[in-house]
This record gives structure tokens, C-alpha cells and sequence, in this order.
């Protein structure tokens, strides 16, 4: 007899909600068995009149095992009524009405067949994961049902998920409410002490927990590496462990998987990824142990490059844990955070259409027609940034023309389960011949790195190539280390990838022609080495990465960067591939765009054009260009100033000396131009301009440029107001010194102001000079601005001591009456 489940009572209003309003929101508890009942019992429903069941599951794992719970309680094998389309396996048959679909599958489905017309329902379940998948699914739907289908009924289902918002979206669906069945679980914290290594910790407390309970024990990790390190703590170290390891993740395969979801003998640790949190339940679990981790891929448009963070889970996650342990009998969840870090968690993660890479959103938009993504109806839009990125590269790759059409290029990439890169790659490779080594590569990129790390922190060797000798030979250098497992798996999917892409006859695929491939996924990406530099490099991008200097390929001029990270000035690379000579020329002579460019030489103070063959921001290519454009030029001169200052600019004396004049102008009358740096450089092109045509400052006259910055009646007015020299009594013309233009100085010796008893003046009297009176030597004696008091006062201590030190000069004792000379005394003369 089959047991009777919670969501048995939620049924009707359900069924209600579909036959009359045609769409729902229905929230389901842990337990409640909406996954695998809602589908089987809606088979009944006269709505759907023979039509099929669209059902779509976030995770290849969890689709499999729906489809094997509800064929179960149907007492059917899976792929009558009930099967699964997902990628690499297919169980369904002419026969089969509950489809349970994953990873793009309905994308495509619909895009095949827009008005789905064998289907009556389609069911998003686990929505509150806010996959990619699940949200484009969704939209897609909406347009369909708009349009096409208005019978086409649709529900989201989940545990957790913000049903008023999704409702809203559904046009104000009703929501359905059913409990579910949890037992108790008891949250235990174990935060680790300081210093001790994570893996470590959590080997502890599982430890703890197989002494103290009983029960399978489900572990949850952020990684497959973090996974691996647990597993050699718990059997590696410490006591026999009276347990079997399981891991658990994507990247084990469909048996493997099965496996572990299958009631086992003996008592068993089961180490998963979040790819357990939800949908499944794990016969035999009791006891959950929980890290606290997720591992999610951000996006960043400004570099257009995406990087795995490990974060903290949310509210919802660390709750959906923790019902594991309450699925089947009372059981306990150790949290290996403290109950403070626990009350301070978030509520709920960012949907992933926000932080990811929409290249594969944006292809699957132009092969559905969508032009604007703002045509469908989201919860949460694709933002325009990174929709901006997404469609800058599927036109670098081919994959959409200038209008945002789909190329058949691109029509071929919708073809393929693979990222838009590697499904270009994957088309020129078969173009080519090279489909057997497009195959290897495919996988070695598209899962988890399959090399090892001795060290957590220390990268292994970059080389792409190493890992497809590991797949494709078990050829490896000594020092390369690898999950042998991990290219057992990476075997099986290249022999599906060698079916998906009719290679027949690949036979062993060399490595050598990984970076020429490379180049058609990553042409962004095309890595040229910085000259004199080791392990740093210029993508074609214009951004920056780098390679350890010890590794091999730190050396080579040219790779490509399939995977490196953005966490720096510079990204750091962690898989590539060295590009050969021959795709260099092919790519330059195809790609490569000829750049002229007129730029300021500083050390030689002139422009000069250059002409680059560039691809991207890479220069393979640099020679002179004669003839410059004029304007181009005097930019480029105006724009070298700018940057490097105006002493660049050949100032001769006599320029220097008019621009201090011209500054004590400005200072006493503002109607004279400014002869700050500030303002020169701010009317750069006006006084400038012209005399930059040619590109070559030195023979610039400043001294002019800066006159005719005046007016004819400033000109006439110049050397009146701010004389380039002053005569003294003698009748000697003296030149000023403006280089403190608030205080212009007059050098002048003693003597030759005898008589003199008023302060000299410029500007027509409005600024007095700075005297400084000389020795006959030339030596300053005295500077004053008060000559009549210098000497009643001062002059008699000048005269005291320097009478002795130049006898020959005149040191009258009444200066004031004295005529002013240039001479020395005659014989006699006191």
C-alpha cells in the first residue's frame, strides 16, 4: 500500500486553482511530497485531456530521481509514464507524460516548438534556487501562454520561495499552501576553534556524531576539492572509521549518483554538495552535518570575466540542510557556525540571473527571437550591463549579426549543451578535423579542473594540454597530479561528446593544437607576454593577468586564457594554452585591424604617427607614419602638455622674462591675461593651437604665443607699464627682475642712486620696486623699499664698514646731496 503523503490535502484547492485561473503558486513543506506526487496524481485531471507533463528540476541528480520516484509510484519503470530528458541521458518514450527536464532542456524545447503543443502543463519545481535555467524557462513559458496557448497551465513550485512576488508575476495566481512532514531535529552548533584547518573540523565533528548517534550522516561542502580533503581526514587519519565514505556531487555519474540515493548496507557518510539540499531524500539519513558553505559564480561586466566565490548560505539553505536530517525519523544537525554567526544569516541568495555569466541567456534569447529581454516577463530583469557584455561577445564569436539576428553559426551553437564559447569552439573544430580534440576539450572545460593541488593555496601547472594527455593518453610529467576519478568521468562524457558531434573515427587527439582551439572560445582572451616580463601578460581585452614565473608557460609569448580569475589589478590565470606561430598569422590576417594613432614622444618633445596591426588590444605589428593629420597632431601636442606640464615647452630667457612681466601685470590690473600654469594649460588650444600644427615644439616661440595673447593696446602699453629696465639717476638702464612679480627687484650699485631720495615705481606709479643696493663688487648691501629712510638711517652703518673694504669708491657723509656715479673717486675726494 502506498503511504498517504501531506500534500494529498492540498490537492483539490490545486486542481481548483489550475482548472479555473490556469496557474499557481504552491508552497510546499519538506516532506510534503509535492515533487513526486503533484505530477502522477495531475495525470487525472480532465484539464490536461491526454496532454503531457512538463516538470522542470534544477540539478540532473534530483530530475533522475523524481522521475524514478514517481514511475515507482506508478509501479512502472522510469521512461513509460514517467521519464527525464537531461543532459547526456534520456529516458522517455512514446508512452511517457511526466517529462522531468533540467539544465536548458525546456529552452530548447520551446524554442523548437514554441506553442508546445503536446503539452498541457509545464511545472517549475524547486524555483526558490532561482537558477539561470529556471528563470529563462519561466519567462519563456509566459510569452508562450501569452500568445500562443492561453490553456497552457503553470506552476512554480518550492519550500521556500516568496510566493506573493512569484503569484504577482503569474498574473495574481492563487497560492496553495500544504504542510509537510519533518520531524524533529535537534540544531547543535560546532564553530571550530582558531587555527585549525577546516576539512579538519569537519572530519571531527563526524566523527562525533558516529559515536554519539546514529544514522547515515549527510555532510554538506561548498566543493568537490573540499570533499576529497574530507574524505582523506575521515579514512586516511584517526581511528577506523565504522562507516563507508560516499561523495556526492554533479560530476559523479548517473550510477554513481543512484547509488548513494539508494538505501545502502552498513552505516555511511555521505560528503555532498547544496546538489543534495533539495528534492532528494537520502534513505537512512538521520544526522546532518553542515559546513555552512555555497559555492556560486559571480560575473563581473566591467572585466567580462566570472569567478567562483565561496559564501556563506542563507536562511532558506541552511534551513533546506537541515530538513534533511527530519525526512524519515527525528534526527540532528550539527552547524558548524555559532548560534550568534547563525542569527546574523541571510534570508535568501541572490538569484543567479543578477551575478552570472549571460552569454548562454543571451543566445538563447536571439534563437527564441527576443530582441529585448525587457520583451518577457522576469522576476528579476537580466541586467543591461551584463546583457551588453553577453551580446559584445556572441558577436565576437559569430553567434549574432549587427541587428542581435541569430547567425547559423549560432543556430548550430543552440544545438549544443555547452557554453556559448565552447560550443563555437566545438562547430570550427569539426569545420576542421579537429572534432576529437574539441571533444576532450569540451570536457576538461566545461566540469570542475581535474588536476590536483598539493598545496590549497598552490596553483598546479596552467598547461590545458596536460590535461587532455591525462583524458586522452595517461600521459603525465612528473610533479602534474590529477583526480584519476574525475578523468574516469571526463572519459565517459567525451565519448557522448564524440557521439553529439558525429566524430566517427577521432583516433588519439594531440594536444599541440589545444591553443589554436582556444583562440575560437576565447578570442577576448588571446594573451600576448609584456616585453622583458616573466608570467605577465596583455589580453586581447585590454586587461592584464599573470601566470606564477616558475611555471613553464610564464615564458611563452603568446596563450590563451581559458579560466583565470578577477580578484586583482591583475588577473590570475589557471588554465591556458600556448598559441602557435601559424594561428597567429591566421588570426592576424583575418582579425587583425590596422590602427593609426598620433602620439606625444616626452623624451623627444615632438609627435610622432604610428601605424599598428592590433587584434584587440594586442599589437603584433608597429610602423612610422610620415604624413600626420594636422588636427590629429595638434591634439596629440595639446594632450602631451597637458599631461606632462608646460616645461616641456622651449622656454628661452627672453619668453620666461615676458611672462613674469605680463604675471605682475595680472596681479596689479586683472584685465591682463593670467600666467598661472592653471590658466596657460586651460587655454592651451587657444594660444597654442596653431603653432602645434607641425608637431614639433622646439621650435615653438613662446615669447610671441604669449604676446599674442594680448591686445594691440595691451602691446603698446607692455613696456611703459612693466619695463623690461629702469634708469637710474646715473642714467643707467638697469634691468628688472620679475621673477616674484608682486615684488619686482632693481639691482642697482649704491653709489648710482646718490641724490635719489624716492622709491622707483612702475605701472605708472602703482607698484614700488624692490631696491637692492649693490657693493662696487656687485654684492648685496641693502634691499629696501623706503630709499629716503635707508639713508637717514642704515647708510651710515653700509658706510662704516664698507668705506675701509673699497677706499677708491665714494662714501659721502651726506648722500642725499651727493650727484650719483659710476665711477670711482678722484685723488683727494673724501
Amino acid at each position: 500500500m502506498i503511504e498517504r503523503l501531506p500534500i494529498e490535502d492540498g490537492l483539490p484547492a490545486l486542481w481548483e486553482a489550475l482548472a479555473g485561473f490556469g496557474a499557481a503558486v504552491l508552497v510546499a513543506e519538506p516532506g510534503a511530497g509535492k515533487t513526486t506526487v503533484v505530477p502522477w496524481r495531475m495525470l487525472e485531471q480532465p484539464w490536461l485531456a491526454g496532454k503531457r507533463i512538463i516538470m522542470l528540476e534544477p540539478r540532473r541528480v534530483a530530475a533522475r530521481a523524481a522521475a524514478a520516484r514517481i514511475a515507482w509510484h506508478l509501479n512502472e519503470p522510469v521512461g513509460q509514464t514517467a521519464g527525464y530528458r537531461v543532459r547526456f541521458d534520456t529516458a522517455v518514450s512514446a508512452a511517457t507524460r511526466i517529462e522531468v527536464v533540467t539544465e536548458g532542456v525546456l529552452t530548447r524545447m520551446i524554442q523548437t516548438d514554441p506553442s508546445l503543443d503536446r503539452y498541457g502543463i509545464v511545472i517549475l519545481d524547486e524555483f526558490h534556487e532561482r537558477t539561470l535555467a529556471a528563470d529563462l524557462g519561466l519567462a519563456l513559458t509566459l510569452q508562450t501562454r501569452e500568445i500562443l496557448r492561453p490553456d497552457l497551465r503553470v506552476l512554480v513550485m518550492s519550500a521556500t520561495i516568496d510566493a506573493v512576488q512569484v503569484a504577482g508575476l503569474l498574473g495574481g495566481a492563487p497560492i496553495i499552501n500544504a504542510p509537510g512532514r519533518v520531524y524533529p531535529v535537534e540544531t547543535r552548533f560546532r564553530p571550530a576553534k582558531a587555527g585549525v584547518r577546516p576539512e579538519a573540523h569537519v572530519a571531527a565533528v563526524v566523527r562525533e556524531a558516529l559515536s554519539d548517534e546514529s544514522g547515515d550522516i549527510l555532510v554538506f561542502l561548498p566543493g568537490v576539492g573540499e570533499i576529497n580533503r574530507v574524505e582523506s581526514f575521515l579514512t586516511e587519519s584517526g581511528p577506523a572509521l565504522a562507516a563507508m565514505v560516499h561523495p556526492l556531487h554533479g560530476m559523479l555519474g548517473p550510477s554513481q549518483q543512484d547509488a548513494v540515493l539508494a538505501r545502502g548496507l552498513g552505516r555511511r557518510v555521505i560528503l555532498a554538495t547544496s546538489i543534495a539540499e533539495t528534492s532528494l531524500t537520502v534513505p537512512g539519513v538521520r544526522i546532518v552535518v553542515d559546513a555552512g558553505l555555497s559555492r556560486v559564480p559571480r560575473f563581473s561586466p566591467r572585466t567580462g570575466m566570472s569567478r567562483l566565490e565561496t559564501i556563506r548560505v542563507t536562511r532558506a539553505s541552511a534551513d533546506q540542510r537541515r530538513g534533511r536530517a527530519g525526512r524519515t525519523e527525528a534526527g540532528i544537525c550539527y552547524r558548524l557556525w555559532s548560534a550568534g554567526d547563525d542569527a546574523g544569516l541571510l534570508a535568501h541568495s541572490s538569484p543567479e540571473i543578477l551575478g552570472t555569466d549571460l552569454a548562454s541567456l543571451a543566445l538563447e534569447l536571439a534563437a527564441a527571437g527576443v530582441a529585448d529581454p525587457l520583451q518577457l516577463r522576469w522576476l528579476n530583469p537580466p541586467p543591461a550591463a551584463a546583457m551588453s557584455q553577453a551580446g559584445t561577445l556572441l558577436g565576437l564569436l559569430g553567434a549574432i549579426d549587427d541587428r542581435g539576428r541569430l547567425t547559423p553559426m549560432g543556430l548550430g551553437m543552440t544545438r549544443l549543451a555547452l557554453h556559448p564559447r565552447l560550443a563555437h569552439m566545438a562547430i570550427r573544430a569539426v569545420q576542421e578535423g579537429l572534432g576529437g580534440l574539441a571533444a576532450v576539450m569540451a570536457v576538461a572545460l566545461s566540469d570542475r579542473d581535474l588536476a590536483r593541488r598539493s598545496q590549497p593555496h598552490e596553483l598546479p601547472d596552467v598547461d590545458l594540454r596536460l590535461r587532455i594527455d591525462a583524458i586522452a593518453s595517461e600521459r603525465l610529467p612528473l610533479g602534474f597530479d590529477v583526480d584519476w576519478g574525475a578523468v574516469a568521468r571526463a572519459r565517459r562524457d567525451v565519448k557522448e561528446w564524440r557521439d553529439r558531434l558525429a566524430i566517427r573515427d577521432p583516433g588519439r587527439p594531440s594536444a599541440e593544437a589545444a591553443g589554436r582551439l582556444l583562440s575560437w572560445a576565447y578570442p577576448d582572451r588571446i594573451a600576448q607576454r609584456r616585453p622583458g616580463q616573466v608570467g605577465r601578460f596583455l589580453l586581447a581585452n585590454g586587461r592584464g593577468a599573470s601566470i606564477p614565473p616558475n611555471q613553464p608557460l610564464a615564458r611563452t609569448d603568446y596563450l590563451v586564457a581559458a579560466e583565470l580569475d578577477d580578484t586583482g589589478p591583475e588577473s590570475r590565470i589557471s588554465i591556458a594554452a600556448p598559441l602557435d606561430r601559424e594561428t597567429l598569422a591566421e588570426m592576424v590576417s583575418t582579425e587583425g585591424r590596422v590602427v593609426q594613432s598620433v602620439e606625444w614622444d616626452r623624451a623627444r618633445r615632438l609627435v610622432r604617427g604610428i601605424e599598428r596591426v592590433m587584434v584587440g588590444a594586442l599589437v603584433f605589428e608597429e610602423r612610422p607614419v610620415r604624413a600626420l593629420d594636422p588636427d590629429l597632431t595638434t591634439q596629440a601636442v595639446l594632450d602631451g602638455i597637458r599631461r606632462d606640464g608646460l616645461e616641456v615647452l622651449p622656454w628661452s630667457e627672453s619668453a620666461t622674462k615676458v611672462r613674469q612681466r605680463l604675471a605682475c601685470l595680472h596681479l596689479i590690473d586683472r584685465s591682463w591675461p593670467d600666467q598661472s600654469d592653471e590658466a596657460l594649460l586651460d587655454q592651451l588650444a587657444d594660444w597654442l593651437g596653431a603653432a602645434a600644427q607641425t608637431g614639433d615644439i622646439s621650435r615653438i616661440d613662446c615669447r610671441q604665443l604669449l604676446l599674442g595673447r594680448l591686445t594691440p593696446d595691451q602691446r603698446q602699453r607692455l613696456d611703459r607699464l612693466a619695463p623690461e629696465r629702469y634708469e637710474v639717476p646715473t642714467g643707467s638702464r638697469i634691468e628688472l627682475d620679475y621673477r616674484d612679480p608682486a615684488a619686482p627687484v632693481l639691482p642697482v650699485k649704491l653709489q648710482e642712486m646718490f641724490g635719489e631720495t624716492g622709491t622707483p615705481h612702475i605701472a605708472e606709479g602703482r607698484l614700488a620696486l624692490t631696491v637692492h643696493l649693490l657693493s662696487p663688487a656687485g654684492r648685496p648691501l641693502q634691499v629696501t623699499r623706503d630709499l629716503a629712510g635707508f639713508w637717514r638711517t642704515s647708510y651710515f652703518d653700509v658706510r662704516r664698514e664698507m668705506k675701509g673694504r673699497y677706499p677708491r669708491h665714494p662714501w659721502p657723509e651726506n648722500p642725499v646731496e651727493t650727484p650719483p656715479t659710476r665711477r670711482t673717486k678722484r685723488k683727494g675726494q673724501g
